[in-house]
């Protein structure tokens, strides 16, 4: 029988906005940080080292593989679990899942370590004076693999139980000091492999914290973690076919950056990465809306209506939201980026940041159908697409990127996402999670077509005016116009009381 102190999670529309507007401000403040950070970064590593900075990323991304899944299996059934009354599960679940992603980072970190230098000198075209420089960077960064993966595991309880105040109260400078720390290293004179060792005593710090807020939150976990046997297979059964998309998704993601690397020079990493850095961090949007949509998909797994509601309307507001955005950057692309990282970066990245502007927006719509996927206990299918998607990648961004370099990196990118998108739509469709008819009465077909003309128009306003303030005038008059459309038109009224109701609490605080 469940204990007296254990209540039911209770999903409803307040929380879920509380809790979105709460994600979004945790990494707005991040945000901010990398577009001011950013520059003065590159300006004191120089391109080439902050390339080797980015591809260092890109390659620890990809190491989140040793994950295998526990991260968003713990989300996945303490969400369930939380929603059932059971809290005598906890222990099990969130201290197996902790414990075996330590296992499994340290040994991602020595096949990191080990082949480092293979990386270095055989695979990245890196200068040969800043070898030794790239293999202490990537020995570093090897430590911080069981951190964050653990980190994860914990992070994932919070949000299983709704606390997303917790969670961004750390995400939010841990976050920042992924760009903030970068520039004491530099302004203590120090090079690369000691900059990145900041980083590195950084995600330690977090990794406690996490750790003490578990332990505060549910009293369940103050005693000493446990490894459960049962707990541990019903995570890797989840978790295996995570393990997939968590495996082919970064080669998916970095695929284009390691092409110019290898066919172009670093410099182009640096021309590609910083707009591709900047643009995506639109993600924050339906980022912070499906981490709280997650755990609650989860949690409505018997309420398969208003899950599916709950679904439909979040695609049609992201696609509100985003797209006005979007359309602003495709008039003023050019002269953001000579604004923020100089004529250079605005003659070498424009297209490119174009076309990722497009393909972020439709990479954000289907990070719907992929949560509501995973919740529904078929991470399998995801992952499939992904593995389908691999071979067709390979071929764009080989071809692509020989033929037109930085602008081909973007187009391939652009042109697999939105490949994805319709798959995972399709797939939900097909299994009625997601169907036509949900999306046809929120009006999706009429929102999409109106962001297209708008994007239209703003492109050739955009060629057509001589300098940048006609340029940002007439986006913004387009943008204007597409709002005001959009709300009048397109939303209806649960649609225009429930974005209300997210406005009106922060604008009151």
């Amino acid at each position: 029988m469940d204990s007296p102190r254990a209540p039911r999670l209770e999903i409803h529309g307040r929380l879920l906005a509380r809790n979105t507007l709460l994600n979004l401000a945790g990494q707005a403040a991040p945000l901010l940080m990398g577009v001011l950070c950013i520059p003065p970064i590159i300006s004191g590593l120089g391109t080439e080292r902050f390339g080797i900075l980015a591809l260092a990323w890109a390659v620890l991304g990809y190491f989140n593989i040793f994950d295998l899944g526990l991260g968003r299996a713990t989300t996945k059934f303490v969400a369930e679990s939380l929603s059932r009354g059971e809290h005598h599960r906890l222990p099990g679940l969130v201290w197996t899942a902790a414990l075996s992603q330590a296992c499994f980072g340290l040994i991602g970190a020595a096949i990191l370590a080990l082949a480092t230098p293979v990386l270095v000198e055989r695979v990245l075209n890196i200068p040969a004076g800043l070898a030794t420089e790239a293999r202490l960077t990537f020995y570093l960064l090897s430590f911080s693999i069981p951190v964050v993966l653990v980190t994860t595991s914990l992070r994932g309880t919070l949000e299983a139980a709704q606390r997303f105040d917790l969670v961004n109260a750390l995400r939010a400078p841990a976050n920042a000091a992924v760009f903030f720390l970068p520039l004491i290293g530099i302004w203590l004179g120090w090079a690369l492999p000691g900059v990145v060792g900041l980083l590195v005593a950084a995600r330690g710090v977090v990794l406690v914290l996490h750790y003490g807020l578990c332990r505060h939150v549910f009293s369940e976990l103050r005693g000493l973690p446990q490894l459960d046997t049962a707990s541990l297979r019903t995570l890797l059964a989840y978790g295996g076919w995570v393990t997939v998309s968590s495996a082919v998704g970064p080669i998916l993601t970095y695929l284009d950056r390691f092409m110019l690397g290898v066919l172009a020079t670093l410099g182009a990493v640096t021309f590609y990465s910083a707009p591709y850095e900047m643009v995506t961090r639109l993600w924050v949007f339906p980022a912070s809306l499906m981490a709280t949509l997650f755990p609650a998909f989860s949690a409505l797994e018997a309420e398969p209506q208003r899950r599916e509601a709950l679904a439909a309307r979040s695609v049609k507001y992201i696609l509100v939201l985003l797209g006005p955005i979007v359309v602003a950057a495709l008039a003023v692309a050019p002269d953001v980026l000579r604004l923020w990282l100089g004529a250079a970066f605005a003659a070498q990245s424009t297209d490119a940041l174009r076309i990722l502007a497009v393909g972020v927006l439709i990479n954000s719509l289907a990070f719907v159908p992929f949560a509501l996927l995973q919740a529904h206990g078929r991470p399998d299918l995801p992952a499939k697409l992904h593995i389908l998607e691999l071979p067709l990648q390979g071929i764009l961004v080989w071809w692509l990127v020989s033929s037109y370099h930085i602008t081909g990196a973007a187009l391939a990118w652009t042109l697999r996402v939105a490949l994805d998108a319709a798959l995972l739509f399709a797939v939900c469709g097909r299994l009625s999670l997601l169907s036509r008819q949900s999306l046809l009465a929120y009006r999706m077909p009429q929102t999409a077509l109106l962001m297209i003309a708008a994007g239209g128009a703003t492109l050739v306003l955009g060629f057509s005016a001589a300098t940048i303030w006609l340029r940002a005038g007439l986006g913004a008059l387009v943008v204007l116009a597409l709002a005001i459309t959009a709300w009048r038109f397109l939303l209806n009224e649960t649609d225009r009381s429930q974005i209300l109701g997210l406005i009106r609490p922060a604008a009151a605080k």
